[in-house]
């Protein structure tokens, strides 16, 4: 069979997606740098947790006056969710509220869980803290970037990749498909006869008599 085999096409298609997958990826990782261009992760970091090296002072103030007047009114339940939104700086590339509940050796997610304490109790909801926690450390402190600009394109490009990757994969297998057809067909197919000598005209009367004699 020429062209691709079956097993061809998939190692191909495989590949492609795996190519489109990895550059999908790099490119979001990219977009959760701050602005200044320093990388999710730890700059310098002197003990290790979690398989990562950790930087105990990575952890920043983050402070706002108090709103006159207004008392704290978040949940506990919805003060941890913002938590889990928020990124710990020490390295471990988890959120605040699961570094600060599993790893007891981290001295950076309790400094930012006592930030967003206080400013629960300065009346700020979950968002203004995101926000606040936002200014302070740049979008590199989000689980999650924000979804616009180049945050955008390097969130949706992995899927995006996938995506490519399985059309890839359709069309190498619709194509390996016909190509099988087509050979099946020709292998099918009657041999012409060969070796005959005689005109055109000559064929036409045996095909007539042959007709004549099966009436």
């Amino acid at each position: 069979m020429s062209g691709l085999s079956r097993r061809e096409a998939l190692r191909v298609a495989a590949v492609g997606v795996a190519l489109l997958t990895t550059r999908g990826l790099a490119a979001q990782s990219a977009s959760t740098q701050d602005s200044t261009g320093t990388p999710n992760g730890p700059t310098d970091g002197s003990s290790g947790s979690n398989l990562f090296a950790m930087n105990q002072e990575a952890a920043r103030t983050v402070r706002r006056p108090p709103k006159p007047g207004v008392k704290a009114h978040i949940s506990d339940d919805e003060r941890n969710a913002t938590e889990k939104k928020l990124r710990c700086q020490c390295g471990c590339t988890l959120d605040i509220y699961t570094c600060r509940t599993t790893d007891f050796a981290c001295e950076v997610s309790p400094a930012m869980h006592r930030d967003v304490m206080a400013l629960v109790d300065g009346g700020y909801d979950a968002q203004e803290i995101i926000d606040a926690f936002t200014q302070t450390y740049g979008e590199k402190v989000l689980m999650a970037p924000t979804k616009r600009g180049f945050n955008l394109v390097g969130w949706t490009m992995p899927f995006g990749a996938l995506l490519v990757g399985a059309g890839v994969v359709t069309v190498l297998l619709r194509r390996w498909h016909r190509r099988a057809v087509t050979v099946r067909a020709r292998e099918s197919a009657p041999a012409p006869v060969t070796g005959v000598d005689a005109t055109d005209e000559e064929l036409r009367r045996i095909e007539a008599a042959v007709r004549g004699g099966d009436e």
